[in-house]
């Protein structure tokens, strides 16, 4: 009995370790690479009893005001770029992975909100994944035609800004921080239209 009761705590503390910082349903933790064998990404569509990612989502304004990081990463032709090549106009950042299942849920909201915003707002979609190769066939595949993919294959935003994923910041023309929204969000919805007038405003 000993040593199934050892078991049991071992688990437990390996499964409770695996994200402290996820406060939300809609955030995801690693889950290795999220391919399977032959290599593709599989399709991740919400059970019929998930929650809406916007329920999940938590804005946190305790970062206004901060300085956009230096951070160098790629944009889709491998060509380094940074944040501040974006100033000018407000700047929403995502954090995502292709094996994130909160984060592709949410992928078809933040393609309808880069058509719905056009040239007025720079949407720039992250990838996490240390696959760069990746990125580009998978927003291909979902048909996600008005978001580019941009890649940190170091992980330098995750990993230095201390956030899980899915993770989007809003920086207004200036470059400074307005907030972050930690976990899953409608991005095409009414709610997140007036968050991201508040880099305007």
């Amino acid at each position: 009995m000993r040593p199934v009761i050892a078991l049991l705590l071992g688990l437990s503390l390996f499964v409770g370790a695996c994200d402290k910082r996820a406060a939300a349903p809609e955030q995801a933790a690693a889950e290795g690479d999220g391919t399977v064998p032959d290599g593709t990404v599989p399709d991740i569509a919400p059970a019929a009893n998930d929650t809406a990612p916007e329920a999940a989502a938590k804005v946190d304004r305790s970062h206004k005001g901060e300085a956009m990081p230096a951070y160098r990463f790629q944009d889709g032709a491998g060509k380094p770029v940074t944040l501040a090549d974006f100033r000018g106009k407000p700047v929403l950042v995502n954090l995502w992975a292709t094996w994130c299942a909160p984060c592709v849920r949410e992928m078809p909201t933040l393609d309808a909100l880069a058509a719905r915003e056009g040239a007025a707002l720079h949407l720039l979609t992250v990838s996490q994944d240390m696959e760069p190769a990746k990125v580009q066939p998978f927003l291909t595949t979902r048909k996600l035609t008005h978001l580019k993919a941009y890649r940190d294959p170091q992980l330098q935003f995750s990993t230095g800004m201390g956030v899980s994923l899915p993770t989007t910041i809003l920086y207004d023309a200036g470059g400074k921080e307005v907030w972050r929204v930690t976990g899953g969000m409608d991005w095409a919805g009414a709610d997140a239209a007036k968050l991201i007038g508040e880099a305007k405003a």
